[in-house]
C-alpha cells in the first residue's frame, strides 16, 4: 500500500500581519512563503522540525465565488472563535504554555491531564482560532 502523508492544513485568519507576530514571533514557526493573489493572502507557515508540514494561513473565505453573504458568515464565525484551529504536540506542555502566555497569548485552558492520554493546553490566535498543545501523558 503507498502511503498517505499530511502535507498541508489551513487556518482562517482575519489579519495576517498579527497571525505572522503569533505563529512566527511566539510559536517560533517558519515563514515559508507569503502570496498575495486578487486581493488576497496566503501566508504559509511551518515547524523548522517538520519541513514537510505546512500550515497555510488564509483569509475566512478563500474562494472567490463566494458570496457576500458567506464571507459575512465566515468573518463572523471566526470572530466567534467557531473556526477550528489545529494540536500541536510539543516535547514539555508547561515550558510551552508559559512562553506563549508570557508572550501575551489568550489562554483558553492550562495546563492539564487528560484522561484520553495527553497533558494538554489551549490558546486562542489573534484571529479566535484554538490552538491546542499536547504531549503524551506520563505514567
Amino acid at each position: 500500500m503507498n502511503s498517505i502523508n499530511l502535507s498541508q492544513c489551513f487556518i482562517a485568519v482575519d489579519d495576517h500581519d498579527k497571525a505572522l507576530a503569533f505563529y512566527r514571533d511566539v510559536l517560533g514557526l517558519e515563514v515559508r512563503n507569503d502570496v498575495g493573489f486578487e486581493g488576497m493572502r496566503w501566508v504559509t507557515v511551518g515547524s523548522p522540525d517538520q519541513p514537510d508540514v505546512e500550515i497555510v494561513l488564509e483569509p475566512p473565505l478563500a474562494d472567490p465565488n463566494a458570496s457576500a453573504a458567506d464571507r459575512q458568515a465566515m468573518s463572523e464565525l471566526l470572530a466567534k472563535g467557531m473556526l477550528r484551529g489545529v494540536i500541536f504536540s510539543t516535547d514539555d506542555v508547561d515550558a510551552t504554555f508559559e512562553r506563549i502566555r508570557a508572550a501575551g497569548g489568550e489562554v483558553l485552558q492550562e495546563p492539564v491531564d487528560q484522561p484520553y492520554g495527553v497533558r494538554d493546553c489551549a490558546f486562542r490566535d489573534p484571529a479566535g482560532n484554538m490552538l491546542r498543545f499536547n504531549q503524551p501523558r506520563k505514567q
